[in-house]
């Protein structure tokens, strides 16, 4: 049986994926990429005819065939034939949630199915390095991959807060979200000056800290965790001001050393985003790096032994890409050493310094 990874749009996220798995596929054990793209554009063409070109085979809709066709496209397969193939399905669109009560959960070809951050409720809440051990096989055919910023947060607190004897330290934990208006490949939604967001949930503020909590509720954990968001006027990266407070003693040259520990972190001494985002953009895979935070050195303190603080920035969505690789090859296989073994072949841009 071939391994086929199907991908659901070519926004933000599904382009990367695709370029991802059509250049190393062969080496993850994927034998094809097929994804599907719901609207005929001219500004589109040379996109969708360079992700074919390299190896990505064209799903569309029935009824918009002729006009794919009508502008060179080859079609290879319509949409709901590509997802019935597939071993793994990943949704990067925003009608994750309403594709998953329409199609997804009557099918019983593919071994599972993914979408992104914005789907709350898809299925189980995933960050790789965080939660990898709540995956269940042939139980978890559903997974959220958890948004950039809640992939930040949960993994400042396992690697500062998660102790040798499997407890977590975490008292509580604060943080600010200070979002990039919209993405550099986008043309709406730009703000001009910072737009302050509502406290909309009464226990966690904004979507932010309850889903870290929903992700950290998989391994049992009842995190108190709060957040709040503002979004900037630019393009660059997310980023966030961070409190955390433990219930044991700490200091500044512990949290660095757990940080350093950790290859799924980068940490800097760069402390403006344009310096983190072009590093990205020249030494990047799509201008994407692949780590799960980025924390800047000199902003951390510990005060009164017990509450760190300190900066990060969220590398935009290159850490959901990389839980996104991660899960799909979890479906295909679910050994946890293959599927490390599998991820060496992204792994040259999971950056431990910048």
């Amino acid at each position: 049986m071939k391994n086929i990874v199907h991908i659901v749009g070519t926004g933000t996220i599904g382009e990367p994926l695709i370029g991802l798995f059509t250049d190393f596929g062969h080496k993850m054990g994927i034998d094809e990429v097929t994804f599907h793209k719901r609207t005929p554009l001219a500004s589109d063409r040379a996109k969708i005819n360079h992700l074919m070109q390299r190896g990505a085979k064209l799903a569309v809709d029935p009824d918009r065939r002729e006009a794919f066709e009508k502008m060179g496209h080859a079609v290879s397969f319509d949409s709901r034939e590509a997802i019935e193939r597939a071993t793994v399905v990943i949704d990067c669109t925003p009608a994750g949630n309403t594709n998953k009560e329409e199609i997804y959960q009557n099918l019983s070809g593919p071994k599972g199915f993914l979408a992104q951050g914005s789907e709350f409720g898809f299925g189980k809440p995933y960050a790789r390095g965080v939660n990898d051990e709540a995956l269940v096989p042939e139980q978890d055919r559903f997974i959220q991959v958890v948004s950039c910023n809640t992939h930040n947060i949960t993994t400042l607190i396992r690697t500062l807060c998660h102790e040798d004897d499997g407890t977590y330290s975490l008292e509580s934990g604060t943080f600010v979200c200070m979002r990039r208006a919209n993405d550099i490949t986008q043309v709406g939604s730009f703000v001009p000056a910072p737009q302050v967001g509502k406290h909309d949930d009464p226990d966690f503020g904004t979507h932010h800290a309850r889903d870290a909590h929903s992700l950290f509720s998989t391994l049992g954990e009842d995190m108190n965790v709060f957040s709040s968001a503002v979004k900037l006027n630019t393009q660059y990266m997310h980023s966030i001001w961070f409190n955390l407070q433990t219930n044991r003693d700490t200091n500044v040259e512990e949290v660095i050393q757990r940080l350093r520990g950790n290859h799924r972190v980068a940490v800097t001494d760069k402390n403006q985003a344009n310096l983190i985002f072009s590093f990205g953009r020249d030494h990047g895979y799509y201008g994407r790096i692949l780590s799960q935070t980025v924390v800047v050195l000199p902003t951390l303190m510990v005060r009164r032994k017990r509450s760190i603080y300190g900066f990060c920035f969220t590398p935009q969505d290159g850490n959901s890409l990389l839980s996104s690789i991660a899960a799909a090859l979890w479906l295909i296989d679910p050994d946890q050493a293959s599927v490390r073994e599998r991820l060496n072949a992204v792994r040259h841009w999971l950056y431990r310094e910048i």
